[in-house]
């Protein structure tokens, strides 16, 4: 018995999910060709993005952007000290991790204006269709706007494991602590001292309570949405996991998620 089967008790209408290795997709379970709203998730394709302009010589990461004093990195990082849904400045940058949505819109306009191109169009030339995501698509804002399918997650949480579009340099530090020691909150999970995040990837470090499992190593990096949607990636275990729902975060999944993340790595570890 797969530790996905676990999946079909869950309260949801519709679950999909993989598990993914360096040599590709390992069990999957559900109809992983449907195609699921990411809300959060999404930010984990628009660093992506970010990040390959980064290279490609479009933008700096410590070019200005967001309030006076912030950069590329702050945005990505949330430490610019943008508000949560909205522009208004709450703190200065680097002082606290202030989860904000709306630093990724800013992040999406600051590459608009870089590369002469929509975002969202950049975000499918430099991302979807190198990996072959072709049912993924941003079609809304860069924070929480964007729609996928568990193959095609799979095929970018491959990429994570093994690089390919950007630099193994670029992608360590993206998934290394940036501005460490700023506390802040994890949204649906408390506040956590310190609330580590890396470029537009949060780390898990030792933050208790959280959506992975208690038994994902302290360098699992990734995102969750509050569509019901997480992935992460395990260094450690060289193993990826991909999780879409069709129902709404709330209390149903905290117990849920951290018991079937703990399968899963106990089933990897095996």
């Amino acid at each position: 018995m797969s530790a996905l089967d676990a999946l079909a008790q869950w309260p949801a209408d519709n679950v999909a999910a993989a598990i993914i290795t360096p040599s590709g997709v390992g069990d999957v379970f559900g109809d992983t060709g449907r195609v699921f709203e990411l809300a959060s998730v999404t930010k984990l394709l628009v660093a992506e993005a970010v990040l390959v302009a980064v290279e490609e010589g479009a933008t700096e990461l410590d070019d200005p952007a967001g309030p006076p004093g912030a950069t590329v990195a702050h945005l990505l990082a949330h430490a610019s000290g943008l508000a949560f849904d909205s522009r208004d400045v709450v703190a200065p940058p680097a002082t606290q991790r202030i989860y904000s949505s709306a630093g990724f819109e800013v992040l999406a306009e600051t590459i608009e204006e870089a590369a002469d191109i929509a975002f969202a169009d950049y975000l499918r030339q430099s991302v979807a269709e190198p990996l072959q995501m072709m049912s993924s698509e941003l079609v809304g804002p860069a924070g929480h706007g964007a729609r996928s399918t568990v193959d095609d997650l799979s095929r970018f949480a491959r990429e994570l494991l093994s690089p390919t579009l950007l630099s193994t340099e670029t992608v360590a530090a993206a998934t290394s602590v940036q501005f460490p020691g700023l506390d802040g909150f994890v949204p649906g999970y408390g506040k956590h001292r310190p609330n580590d995040w890396g470029l537009g990837f949060e780390i898990r470090s030792d933050k208790h309570p959280h959506w992975t499992g208690t038994r994902n190593s302290p360098r699992t990096f990734g995102h969750f949405g509050q569509s019901g949607t997480f992935l992460w990636v395990d260094p450690e275990l060289h193993t990826a996991c991909v999780v879409l729902t069709d129902r709404q975060f709330g209390a149903w999944a905290k117990p849920l998620w951290s018991e079937f993340n703990d399968s899963v790595v106990a089933e990897i570890s095996r």
